[in-house]
């Protein structure tokens, strides 16, 4: 049997100014308050600030790669429909949620690594969680200091309970197959195409 060729998954870039320099601080500031590195002058206050700080950025962040994993995965459903052979076999927004967390392809995880995303498994279901809990990018003042604190475990806990909700039919064994793309390095292949026809 031939692959499937799903369409491509494309991850648009967002603006946050001082986005990844807060993430570094984040990150440095919860190894103070876990006791791994050394307090220096920073008082817990300035260590605190700067971790909620740093997970608001990754909550942004994470929306915006929730909004274009769910666009992927409609997409990808309207695609099954289409196809006579899938259209009545079960296949839910779960199935690809599932096969791109657990069964993500092996060029797609090179082109992940390539980017510098190590932890694609926890990214992806993470921002597939938080879709579900956010309809538009949260101001940090609409978000509880739990939340912000511990997101990544309602975000895990959402995803799960999603997954669970109803029955669905396991992809992993059909052969599929998708690309994924910057959008800008989608906009430019799309442009060379168009120049070469």
């Amino acid at each position: 049997m031939n692959p499937l060729k799903l369409p491509p998954l494309i991850l648009h870039p967002f603006a946050d100014n001082g986005g990844p320099d807060k993430l570094v601080k984040s990150s440095r500031a919860n190894l103070i308050l876990q006791g791994l590195l050394p307090t220096g002058e920073r008082s817990p206050a300035d260590l605190e600030r700067a971790l909620l700080d740093g997970r608001y950025c990754e909550i942004r962040m994470l929306f915006y790669v929730g909004k274009d994993l769910t666009r992927w995965i409609e997409q990808c459903l309207e695609h099954i429909e289409r196809n006579p052979r899938l259209r009545d076999s079960g296949i839910r927004f779960q199935s690809f949620a599932g096969y791109l967390v657990d069964h993500t392809p092996r060029p797609v995880q090179a082109k992940l690594r390539k980017w510098g995303v190590a932890d694609y498994k926890a990214i992806f279901s993470r921002a597939l969680g938080l879709s579900v809990l956010l309809g538009s990018a949260p101001e940090p003042e609409t978000l509880s200091l739990e939340f912000v604190r511990n997101y990544y475990r309602y975000a895990d806990q959402i995803f799960q309970m999603r997954q669970s909700e109803v029955a669905f039919t396991d992809i992993s064994n059909l052969g599929l197959e998708f690309d994924i793309y910057a959008s800008g390095e989608y906009s430019r292949m799309l442009e060379r195409e168009w120049a070469e026809s």
